[in-house]
C-alpha cells in the first residue's frame, strides 16, 4: 500500500511539473485557439519583425494608439491627442492610472525609454527604418508624450499602434534572469500576457488583470504554429482551432461550397515576390534580374494558380496605396513573346549561353503553394536556357538564411506594417539592415525616398513615392508576382471578426458564443489528396 501511494504521488508531481494540461491547446467555452503560419520567433516586438511574432505582440503590448477590430488606429494608452498647425508636433495625453501587469506605473517616460532603445544599434531592431518619420519622442511630465516628426506624416496614429512603439516593461531588464521576455507570466501593457510558451507547440495567453480596458472578452487565447496551410485547414475543420489565418488557395472553391459560413476573404495590403541576392553572381548583374522578371507570365499565374482572384503585380506597393494604380515598368504591357525575346537578349548579353547556362537555386519555405510558384517560374525560364533548382526549408531556417544573405533567389514578400507606400519601399534602402534581404544599395533610390518622406502635400508626396518605386524597379532586386488577398477560416462561434485591408484582428476585439469550434458533422469531408 505504501508503495502504491508513493507511485501515485510521483505521478501527480510529474503532472504538475508538466505544466497546463493538453486540453489548453483545444477550443473551449472561454478559450480561443488561433493558428499562425509559422513559429513565433520571439516576444520582444522591437527585436522581431515576423508577422506571427507581431500579432502575438499586439495582443500583449499596447501603445499610445492601437488597432481596433476594423483595422483602424484608435486611442490606446493615450486618451486623446492634439497636432500642431504644421503637422509636425503631436501631443498625446495618457489615461489616468495606467499600470503594467506587474503593477508598475506606465508613464510618459516609458515611451521615451522605448524610443531610445528602438534606435540603439545594440538592440538590432529591424524596425528602425519604419520609424524614420519620427525625429524625437520626449515626455512633458508623467502624463504627456510629445512626438516630433521630421515632416508631416498623417499616418502617425497607425504607426504608433505598431507593437515596437508600445509600452514595454524595460524596467524588468534588471530581474534575476536578465531577460524580461523569459518571465512567466510575461509583464505586459495590453489585454493579454503570456502564461506559457512551448516551442513549436503553442503559446498560451491569459488576461492581463491590470489592463486599462478591463477584462478582455475571452479568458484565454492559444496561438499554435502550423507552417503548412493544408494542415491548418484540416485542424480547423476537425474542430481543433477556432481561427486559421490562412488556407490553400487551391481549396478555396471547395471551402466556399462546403463551409461558406467559415470562409473569410478580402483585399490585403501585401505583395508577393521572389528576392534576388544582388551581392553576388549571378544576380549582381541587373540584366539578369530584369530578364528573368520580364519572362514571367504573370497573367497565367493569376489565372491558373490564384483562384482567390489576386491581381498580378509588376511592382511592390499595392494599388490601394499607390493612388489606385500600381507603378509598372514600361515593358509590363508588352506581349509575352516580346518580353521573352528581350529577356533572352539581356541574359545572353550578361554572358550566359547554352555552353554556359544560367544556373541558380530558388529557396522556398515549407508550403505547397510556394513550391507551385517556384516550379512555375523554373518552367517559364527553362526556354531561355535557365536551369533553376528548388530548395525547401522550414520558415525559421528560410528567413534566417535570407537575413544572412545565404541564398541566390528566395520566396519573400511584404505585408504592410501600416497603410503607407514608404512601408513597402523603406526595406529596400541601402541602410535598412538585415530586412533588406536582397542587399539592394542605390543612393539615388535612397534620396528619392527621402524626398518623398519629407513632402507634406498629399498629392506631391504620392507622386514622389511613385518616382522612388519606379527607380527601384529599374534595379529589380525582387521579382513581383501578385498582390495578396487575405484568406481566413473563422468558426461561427467567433464574433467580432471584421474583414479589413490591414488584416488586423486583435484577440481582444473578439468574443465567443456557445457552440463548437466548427459545426462539420462527422469528419472533415476531405478525402485523399484534397
Amino acid at each position: 500500500m505504501r508503495l502504491l501511494i508513493l507511485v501515485l504521488l510521483s505521478v501527480l508531481l510529474t503532472s504538475c511539473d508538466a505544466g497546463p494540461a493538453a486540453s489548453d491547446s483545444t477550443p473551449g467555452p472561454d478559450r480561443l485557439v488561433r493558428l499562425t503560419d509559422s513559429e513565433i520567433r520571439g516576444l520582444d516586438p522591437q527585436v522581431y519583425s515576423d508577422i506571427a511574432s507581431l500579432r502575438v505582440a499586439a495582443d500583449q503590448f499596447e501603445g499610445l494608439t492601437r488597432f481596433d477590430g476594423a483595422g483602424r488606429a484608435v486611442a490606446g494608452l493615450a486618451r486623446d491627442w492634439t497636432v500642431s498647425d504644421d503637422g509636425r508636433v503631436w501631443r498625446f495625453t495618457l489615461r489616468d492610472g495606467l499600470r503594467f501587469s506587474d503593477s508598475s506605473a506606465i508613464t510618459a517616460g516609458v515611451f521615451v525609454a522605448g524610443w531610445r532603445r528602438l534606435n540603439d544599434p545594440a538592440t538590432g531592431s529591424p524596425h528602425t527604418a519604419l520609424f524614420a518619420a519620427i525625429a524625437d519622442v520626449r515626455a512633458d511630465g508623467d502624463g504627456v508624450v510629445i512626438v516630433t516628426l521630421n515632416a508631416p506624416f498623417p499616418q502617425i496614429p497607425a504607426l504608433l499602434a505598431h507593437p515596437a512603439m508600445a509600452a514595454l516593461p524595460l524596467h524588468r531588464t534588471g530581474n534575476a534572469k536578465g531577460d524580461w521576455t523569459a518571465e512567466r507570466p510575461l509583464v505586459t501593457s495590453g489585454p493579454y500576457r503570456t502564461r506559457e510558451w512551448r516551442l513549436n507547440d503553442r503559446l498560451v495567453m491569459e488576461r492581463n488583470p491590470r489592463w486599462h480596458g478591463g477584462r478582455a472578452p475571452i479568458a484565454m487565447v492559444v496561438w499554435k504554429p502550423v507552417d503548412d496551410a493544408l494542415a491548418g485547414m484540416r485542424l480547423f475543420l476537425a474542430g481543433d482551432a477556432d481561427i486559421s489565418g490562412d488556407f490553400p488557395q487551391s481549396r478555396h472553391g471547395w471551402l466556399v461550397a462546403q463551409r461558406p459560413q467559415a470562409v473569410r476573404t478580402g483585399d490585403y495590403l501585401g505583395s508577393y515576390y521572389f528576392t534576388l541576392n544582388t551581392r553576388k553572381p549571378p544576380f549582381d548583374d541587373a540584366r539578369v534580374r530584369k530578364g528573368l522578371s520580364m519572362a514571367v507570365d504573370r497573367e497565367w499565374i493569376a489565372r491558373a494558380l490564384l483562384p482567390m482572384g489576386n491581381a498580378r503585380a509588376y511592382a511592390i506597393v499595392p494599388p490601394a496605396l499607390a493612388g489606385g494604380a500600381a507603378v509598372q515598368p514600361d515593358w509590363a504591357d508588352w506581349p509575352l513573346a516580346q518580353r521573352q525575346r528581350e529577356a533572352r537578349r539581356l541574359i545572353t548579353t550578361a554572358g550566359f549561353s547554352p555552353a554556359k547556362p544560367l544556373r541558380f537555386e530558388i529557396r522556398i519555405n515549407s508550403s505547397a503553394e510556394h513550391r507551385r510558384m517556384a516550379v512555375a517560374l523554373a518552367a517559364m525560364w527553362k526556354p531561355l536556357g535557365v536551369e533553376a533548382s528548388i530548395l525547401n526549408s522550414e520558415p525559421a531556417l528560410h528567413f534566417a538564411a535570407m537575413r544572412r544573405g545565404d541564398f541566390q533567389m528566395a520566396r519573400s514578400g511584404w505585408i504592410a506594417d501600416l497603410p503607407a507606400p514608404e512601408n513597402f519601399l523603406a526595406v529596400h534602402r541601402s541602410d535598412s539592415g538585415e530586412v533588406n534581404y536582397s542587399g539592394h544599395a542605390d543612393l539615388v533610390f535612397d534620396a528619392l525616398l527621402d524626398t518623398a518622406m519629407a513632402t507634406a502635400d498629399p498629392s506631391a508626396r504620392l507622386a514622389a513615392m511613385r518616382a522612388a518605386e519606379a527607380r527601384l524597379l529599374e534595379s529589380m532586386p525582387v521579382i513581383p508576382l501578385w498582390y495578396y488577398r487575405s484568406g481566413a477560416l473563422v468558426a461561427p462561434r467567433v464574433t467580432g471578426w471584421i474583414d479589413n485591408p490591414g488584416n488586423v484582428h486583435p484577440s481582444a476585439a473578439l468574443s465567443l458564443r456557445r457552440g463548437p469550434a466548427i459545426a462539420i458533422g462527422s469528419g472533415t469531408g476531405l478525402k485523399g489528396g484534397q
